[in-house]
């Protein structure tokens, strides 16, 4: 599909975002932060944030104490960034209040946090706890998984999606299949004018050969 890894999300991903020498809770911490800011932004703004983040220290007592018109100068241009002041605030809140400042070890926990959907708390699991709990999917998976036919039929949500590739990828594979997708969408499978010459699988794919 692609011969190398070097898109954004390889180098500049929301895995890449955390400080590996902070103590666990703090990384943990830091990587949910990560996927927070991630949502519909791009993985160099993304990275850009966090370096900020982390610059005035990114921990969850720093950021109860930091005012939102701070905390919004550190993220911006982050998508959705005044919303995402809201959610990092009321999730730090809550990770002190229930979690003793560590991020929760489930799926259901980490959705009941403000700005955490489904795809996001799978890969906090695998992120923060090496834990593989279902395939990550958000919008441009959904988009890539229906143009290569991945599923038996088109899944019309993320969710759906989700169903499908789990149906048949082997589990050993849904911890990685989200970056390996989500790197090709970014260079090769794009939205708009894909470079189906330059990809591996163009004699596999259904939408290269109908070109």
């Amino acid at each position: 599909m692609r011969s190398n890894r070097d898109a954004p999300v390889d180098k500049m991903g929301a895995q890449y975002c955390y400080d590996s020498s902070a103590p666990p809770e703090v990384r943990r911490y830091q990587m949910l932060i990560s996927l927070i800011l991630s949502s519909q932004t791009k993985d160099e703004v993304t990275a850009g944030a966090m370096q900020r983040l982390r610059a005035r220290g990114l921990t969850v007592d720093n950021i109860l104490q930091t005012d939102d018109s701070t905390l919004g100068e550190l993220i911006y241009p982050v998508g959705f960034w005044r919303k995402k002041v809201q959610y990092i605030k009321h999730t730090s809140f809550l990770l002190q209040l229930y979690h003793n400042g560590d991020i929760p070890a489930s799926t259901a926990e980490l959705m009941d946090l403000p700005g955490v959907g489904r795809k996001m708390a799978h890969l906090a699991m695998v992120m923060a706890w090496g834990a593989v709990t279902g395939i990550a999917v958000d919008t441009h998976m959904h988009r890539i998984t229906n143009r290569l036919q991945w599923a038996r039929k088109r899944t019309k949500t993320p969710k759906e999606t989700q169903a499908a590739l789990e149906e048949w990828v082997p589990r050993d594979m849904w911890g990685e299949i989200n970056s390996l997708l989500v790197g090709f969408g970014q260079q090769i499978c794009r939205p708009v004018r894909p470079r189906c010459q330059d990809c591996l699988n163009k004699l596999l794919c259904p939408a290269a050969r109908s070109r």
